[in-house]
């Protein structure tokens, strides 16, 4: 008798898999390549992670009701706003399963955060990618290309890989456009590295806007990617269906304690995204110093668009010790980390430490595009020992 195969959607087989950024081979090796916070947990949020594991055999409340009502007090918003989830790449996949299926669109901009396609097919619907215009959200375009077929929008802001950001007045204008039945999720996984004033604080933008939801998570600035936990605000007919959607007890009683815990820790959390700003700041100084073109980041990394010698230099980056994230044949995205591993990334990029010589040639190559500078070694090393 043959042997009998499950039948499973047809379509899932050739679905794309999203393709995280590689573990580090070796503790020798940077991995400034998955936009992690360089800096270990507070003490304060290992000790509330410690005091739950001795209740690791109950269920975690699946509402996650303290999480929601000390998120409610930090972001005055009414608490029945408020959906946690597994991380906001979790909240993402529940609000399209939510509000598109087959025969619907989803908008984004490309290049943008490289779930947003995979977790549109998965959900049955079609991606729609609106290319970027100078690296930055041409919304614009993207109002003029929603169709009764659009279901909803992603508005990554800042912008993952280009770390560029929406000024309040472009953004206000865009929402207005979008038409009240389309949902538009401002993803805002890297605001709390924002530190230009004419970038709006989303939830502010959904206050009066039924149609716009914000994505949030305790990911990034907060140090807790491994633990999965980040939150969606919106309306309470969107947030009701998010509950709907969810994974029952998908937020973990260990995520919910560390994330809790890391809105008490307020004070001590900004001092280390303060100081990643700084070595933003530092960095991108350095690398325009010598020639490089770096878009204004937002976030918590930088981009440098390098064509078709993008694997070559992560190749050659990840040879002398440092991981980058490789984007196809368009860039590099590099985390920001501590200053120690920022100067052994500036060193690499001038030309210094074991850089190899096929790397070193990129930098001489007379066909590379003006934005990938050449002969900058001196300038970045000068620009590296002033910190």
């Amino acid at each position: 008798m043959a042997a009998s195969v499950p039948r499973l959607r047809a379509d899932v087989s050739g679905l794309p898999r999203y393709v995280p950024g590689r573990a580090a081979p070796s503790d020798l090796v940077d991995k400034l390549s998955s936009n992690e916070n360089p800096f270990p947990p507070l003490p304060s949020v290992v000790a509330a992670m410690c005091a739950e594991l001795g209740r690791v055999n109950r269920y975690p409340d699946a509402t996650s009701r303290e999480l929601v009502e000390e998120l409610s007090a930090v972001l005055a918003v009414p608490p029945e706003h408020l959906v946690p989830g597994t991380g906001s790449l979790g909240v993402a996949g529940d609000l399209l399963r939510a509000a598109a299926g087959e025969g619907d669109e989803v908008l984004f901009a490309w290049r943008s955060f490289e779930a947003y396609p995979l977790l549109t097919w998965a959900s049955g619907a079609t991606p729609v990618r609106i290319p970027l215009r100078d690296e930055r959200h041409d919304l614009e375009a993207m109002a003029d290309a929603v169709t009764d077929r659009t279901r909803l929008i992603f508005v990554c802001n800042p912008n993952n890989p280009t770390g560029t950001a929406m000024h309040r007045g472009e953004l206000a204008r865009f929402l207005d456009r979008v038409p009240g039945h389309v949902l538009v999720v401002l993803d805002e996984a890297y605001r709390e590295f924002v530190d230009d004033t004419g970038v709006p604080d989303g939830i502010a933008l959904y206050r009066d806007r039924p149609h716009v939801a914000v994505l949030r998570t305790f990911s990034k600035a907060y140090g807790l990617a491994r633990l999965r936990v980040g939150y969606a605000v919106a309306h309470p007919p969107v947030a009701a269906a998010l509950r709907a959607c969810a994974v029952p007890f998908g937020v973990s009683g260990l995520a919910q304690a560390a994330a809790r815990a890391s809105l008490h820790a307020g004070p001590e959390l900004h001092e280390r995204v303060r100081t990643l700003v700084a070595e933003r700041a530092r960095v991108t100084r350095a690398l325009r110093a010598a020639g490089w073109s770096v878009p204004e980041s937002q976030a918590n990394f930088v981009w440098l668009r390098l064509g078709s010698h993008t694997s070559t230099f992560a190749d050659a980056c990840e040879a002398a010790g440092v991981m980058v994230r490789p984007f196809g044949d368009e860039g590099v995205r590099i985390t920001i980390g501590t200053p120690e591993e920022n100067d052994h990334l500036l060193k690499i990029v001038g030309g210094f430490g074991r850089v190899p010589e096929f790397c070193r040639q990129i930098l001489t190559d007379s066909r590379i595009p003006s934005s990938f500078p050449r002969g900058t070694s001196n300038q970045i090393q000068d620009s590296t020992e002033k910190h």
